[in-house]
């Protein structure tokens, strides 16, 4: 679920967004107790489709750099099923940890201010705990809090993970 955004006053973004989401939150309304939301970014739309990021930063997926399409997308599955949410992954491609640091403090202050806004956000999962084998990049890209050595298999966790878990050993959002 990327957080769909007008780029420009005239823009077809609802229209996408009705193409993206429609269908299956309609079900999820009905027939789920709860909806998953995974993002990663946002994606502005004009009127001829999305449109490119420029003069933002970028990960190493190539996906704008943007925390707050976390938020933005738990009020967004809220409003439209109106069940509790868990965001199943969050997260972002980097070889600069202090990046992912970032990232995971931001994307969570997006989720404490959702339950300060009173929705029921019941988990967050982090995206990825490894790095992990990509579709559409293979091994190239960098996802995980734990870095895995290809050839002899040994994990190491890195600074992101021992953050993230000092995160959920405090308790705080």
């Amino acid at each position: 679920m990327q957080d769909i955004q007008a780029a420009g006053p005239l823009s077809i973004a609802p229209l996408v967004r009705r193409m993206q989401f429609g269908g299956w939150l309609g079900a999820a309304r009905t027939y789920s107790d709860f909806i998953g939301v995974q993002t990663y970014t946002r994606v502005r739309i004009g009127l001829f489709g999305a449109r490119p990021p420029s003069g933002v930063e970028l990960t190493a997926a190539g996906y704008e750099y943007y925390p707050k399409a976390l938020g933005n997308m738990i009020r967004f599955a809220a409003r439209k099923i109106g069940k509790p949410v868990y965001v199943t992954e969050s997260g972002i491609a980097t070889d600069d940890d202090s990046r992912r640091v970032a990232f995971i403090d931001e994307g969570l202050a997006e989720v404490r201010q959702c339950i300060a806004e009173g929705i029921s956000v019941h988990g967050y999962i982090h995206w990825s705990l490894l790095d992990n084998f990509e579709w559409t990049a293979g091994y190239g890209q960098h996802f995980g809090l734990v870095a895995v050595d290809r050839t002899s298999f040994v994990r190491t966790p890195k600074p992101s993970a021992f953050h993230f878990g000092e995160r959920a050993r405090s308790g705080r959002l």
